[in-house]
């Protein structure tokens, strides 16, 4: 692994002529835009791991044994690979650029890396996979990125390892690894480039000063790369996992996702539907990201036939509706449930994702609309009072997975604020809870129908709760809670949902757990006041959106 010196004088030269951008100043606008623009692309996870059918790097020492993992490159011989055929699915499915797992944690290397024998060319296969990948990126005008992984459970210098990164190697070297990281990235850039993005992965031991220093010497090889937020320092663009980003448009973002469960191949794994699919890249483009899609190829180098079906559908739908979602930025109306929003020059595109009866109410723009349309469909009706803007939209308009409402305003649609995209979960209602975590995370931001606030309580609260008065009897016989932070595991442990009856409270239902979007029916209650008790959590309860719904009518 040892190199000359002269890669590095000539390293040093280019800083002194072309100084890297700052921390600050991050990749020029343009190149963002250029990025932003894109919305969506090809993930792919791969490499000798595919013949296990177990994830990339992590089943190193779980699954699979260490040495056995290593090995696995001595019969990688993926034969029906064809880079060519990978682009064409990308480009079916609507992707504008690809991001390929060049290094993955478990450190195999799939270009003709100088730096390490660990790497594609000593395998049965031989073939240098980043160089066919990023020629075949450039013939069709897709942007081409690697990712690469920040920390290295393989090499001896790298201060953890397997399983997980958990165990502390006994004799390592950052400052060496270090200067390997920054070797193998000077190779990607000057041997594959110009890359659409470098995406690091996992810093671990990697802090902000190491991660700006990668940052720094990549830029003074190419000056607009854009690069994420994975290397100890800032970097470029926020990467939330496996989930759809907040509404952020003052600084990009794109979600990595995956089409099935696991990042690498798994025999069987279970598919995200149509519907699913289309509506994480929506969501996420209403939220003002990108959507960073993961396919994880076979061992024999194909990508499995049900998934190319599947990104050839969403591919389909692009290509009637792709004006709404290249291009744009998020907003104005804030992402809901049931609909987001997206925009360019003087358009706005509503996203109608669940069928609703009746009219659609947004809280009105301050400029003045033009013209409303289904996309590529006939004129809809709208109005505009005490601050209300009505849309009807007729029952027969309505389509399976998104119906798109096309405004054309008088004016930039950039020029507009952030919008709520509702007057408030319940009109007329108050708000009081039992504790506050400060006097921005009041109750009041529970039912204010922005699901970017939220009512939160101090840090280790185990009990509380929150209390909705009305200015009159209401009856409603289901209820929504959206928990923030929630995820995939709910805070809330153990609740009861009271109303006020009389001068004395009666449980009306009792639950075990919320997660990020709670519902349930009940009989129908009629009441001035219900109450939220939580009596057991894991963590200070914290909710960003209660909605009650009247007998008769969906949510």
């Amino acid at each position: 692994m040892e190199t000359t010196k002269t890669p590095i004088i000539i390293l040093t030269l280019l800083m002194l002529l072309n100084p890297a951008r700052s921390a600050e100043q991050g990749a020029p606008k343009d190149a963002i835009k250029n990025w932003q623009d894109a919305r969506f692309g090809m993930f792919i996870h791969w490499g000798p791991v595919s013949l296990t059918g177990h994830e990339i790097g992590w089943s190193r020492g779980r699954q699979t044994p260490v040495e056995e993992y290593d090995n696995l490159y001595k019969q990688f011989n993926p034969v029906d690979f064809n880079a060519d055929e990978w682009v064409a699915i990308a480009k079916a499915a609507g992707m504008k650029y690809m991001v390929l797992t060049s290094k993955h944690h478990d450190g195999f290397c799939l270009w003709d890396t100088q730096q390490t024998d660990y790497n594609i060319m000593n395998t049965p296969f031989g073939r240098d996979v980043v160089k066919e990948l990023a020629a075949a990126c450039k013939k069709e005008g897709l942007g081409f990125g690697t990712y690469y992984s920040t920390c290295d459970w393989y090499h001896p210098d790298f201060p953890l390892t397997s399983p997980g990164g958990s165990t502390i190697r006994k004799n390592s070297d950052i400052d060496r690894y270090t200067e390997y990281l920054k070797a193998q990235s000077r190779e990607l850039l000057e041997n594959y480039g110009p890359l659409f993005t470098l995406w690091y992965d996992v810093p671990q031991r990697f802090d902000a000063k190491r991660g700006q220093g990668i940052i720094d010497m990549a830029r003074a090889i190419q000056p607009d790369i854009v690069i994420n937020n994975r290397t100890g320092a800032k970097g470029d663009y926020d990467t939330p996992e496996q989930k759809i980003g907040g509404f952020q448009i003052d600084r990009p973002w794109e979600t990595c996702m995956t089409i099935c469960r696991q990042w690498a191949w798994k025999p069987n794994d279970n598919m995200k539907s149509l519907e699913q699919c289309l509506h994480t890249l929506i969501r996420t483009s209403g939220g003002d990201g990108n959507l960073l899609f993961n396919v994880g190829p076979m061992p024999s180098g194909e990508i499995e036939a049900r998934q190319v079906e599947r990104l050839k559908e969403m591919g389909a739908w692009l290509a009637q509706n792709g004006e709404s979602i290249y291009g744009t930025r998020g907003g104005p109306w804030k992402p809901r449930r049931d609909l987001v929003c997206t925009r360019k020059g003087n358009k706005i595109y509503i996203h109608l994702l669940e069928k609703k009866n009746g009219v659609i109410t947004l809280p009105a723009l301050p400029v003045a609309i033009q013209s409303a349309k289904l996309l590529h469909g006939s004129a809809v009706t709208t109005k505009t009072k005490e601050g209300i803007l009505s849309i009807d939209i007729p029952d027969d308009a309505w389509k399976p997975i998104d119906t798109i409402i096309e405004l054309t305003l008088d004016g930039f649609s950039m020029d507009l604020a952030p919008l709520s995209s509702s007057a408030g979960s319940m009109p007329g209602a108050t708000a009081t809870a039992s504790i506050l975590y400060s006097s921005q995370y009041t109750a009041s931001l529970a039912i204010d129908g922005d699901p970017d606030t939220r009512w939160a309580t101090p840090a280790g609260t185990r009990t509380c709760w929150i209390q909705l008065d009305f200015a009159k009897e209401t009856t409603f016989d289901a209820i929504e809670i959206d928990e923030a932070y929630a995820h995939s595991k709910s805070r809330v442990l153990k609740f009861e949902l009271q109303k006020k009856d009389g001068g004395n409270w009666v449980v009306f239902h009792r639950g075990t757990g919320l997660g990020e979007h709670f519902q349930t029916d009940f009989p129908p209650v009629t009441t001035k006041a219900i109450r939220m008790n939580i009596l057991d959590a894991s963590e200070g309860p914290t909710l960003s959106e209660i909605r009650l719904r009247a007998p008769g009518k969906k949510p």
